[in-house]
């Protein structure tokens, strides 16, 4: 295992820079592929581990030199982005991940793993519930991709390259490039800042949840599967039964997990994407998730108690991506001779 080498792109991302510590500690040599958005301060330096700051659309062969297998966690990440950002969202959810897993076969590693997202699911009737073999019905930019992406790095699986997808429920809980534009993390952060739990309207739509660390833990079972044939060109729904959840009753949930009192707020149009997922694919080879919601909730509430979170603009995917987009077009109109105030003489 001290051998092997596992190639991760957006490694700086949300559950990237929580995957990537997991892989070292379990013995991987890691090449941690991420344009740093967010900053590259997340991952910690290691001996294992090969930090390449680079885009996803640029990858070439030589990038995949000996490596075992690709987790594939690149993505303009969450519905409202990828409608700010169709055509960066179009290229890199699905073009870039295409074309990586075309690369990683073509260099010999013998596995991919696509990170994928329920939001394929979009929506459903309010009594289905989504098993791998259900209609998909993505109704988003970021879900349209995700599809696609899915479909042709599938495609590519055969006896020596082995493909699997993972559908993600909406991942909750800590990370070192934290988000607040998921769920639970920005209902457990308003409540704590104001008082007042956010929902949106009208309540009734479901959504299917997993704390961080069994995301990752995840990955690490497929990824370490001794058996490939049993996963091979496969896709999984990632959660667990017990843990889909109503706008409304995930809201009612939370306020009886917090320490402090708070008010409900309703905020938002009525979301129309609704669906509930079946995890009993995953279960039955074996994995099963370990955290509960309130693991999460104590997890964050303390972090929001330390002074840990801050809200920051880059806590807020979308808002970080129009300020990144913002200050490049500001530089690029008053930049002269290679700098702003310094220039080269």
């Amino acid at each position: 295992m001290s051998q092997r080498c596992v190639l991760v792109t957006g490694a700086g991302g949300y559950i990237g820079s929580r995957l990537v510590p997991a892989l070292l500690e379990r013995g991987w040599h890691v090449r941690a592929v991420d344009r740093f958005f967010f900053g590259a301060d997340v991952l910690e330096a290691h001996e294992h581990l090969r930090t390449i700051r680079e885009d996803t659309r640029r990858l070439d062969a030589a990038h995949f030199e000996s490596v075992d297998a690709v987790i594939d966690l690149v993505a303009i990440s969450n519905e409202t982005s990828g409608q700010q950002f169709v055509q960066a969202t179009r290229q890199i959810n699905c073009d870039s991940r295409i074309r990586t897993a075309g690369l990683a076969k073509a260099a010999g590693a013998a596995l991919y793993i696509l990170p994928s997202t329920c939001s394929v699911y979009g929506e459903q009737d309010r009594d289905t519930i989504c098993t791998e073999q259900s209609a998909i019905n993505p109704q988003t930019e970021y879900a349209k991709a995700t599809r696609d992406a899915e479909e042709q790095t599938l495609a590519l699986a055969d006896e020596r390259f082995s493909v699997v997808v993972l559908r993600q429920a909406t991942v909750f809980g800590p990370s070192p490039r934290l988000r607040l534009d998921l769920a639970i993390n920005f209902m457990v952060h308003r409540a704590h800042h104001t008082g007042k739990l956010p929902v949106v309207r009208d309540g009734s739509q479901w959504r299917p949840f997993i704390h961080m660390d069994d995301a990752v833990a995840a990955q690490l079972f497929m990824l370490e599967q001794a058996d490939r044939s049993a996963i091979n060109g496969r896709i999984y729904n990632v959660g667990a039964n017990h843990l889909n959840y109503s706008a409304l009753g995930l809201a009612e949930h939370l306020v009886e997990l917090l320490p402090r009192r708070v008010e409900l707020e309703w905020i938002g149009d009525p979301d129309n994407r609704s669906y509930h997922i079946n995890c009993d694919r995953i279960e039955q080879l074996g994995w099963r998730a370990q955290r509960s919601i309130a693991d999460g909730v104590t997890e964050l509430w303390k972090l929001c108690e330390a002074g840990k979170i801050d809200g920051s603009p880059r806590s807020h995917t979308l808002r970080w991506y129009r300020d990144l987009d913002r200050w490049h077009r500001v530089i690029r109109e008053i930049e002269m001779y290679g700098g702003i105030l310094d220039i080269e003489t």
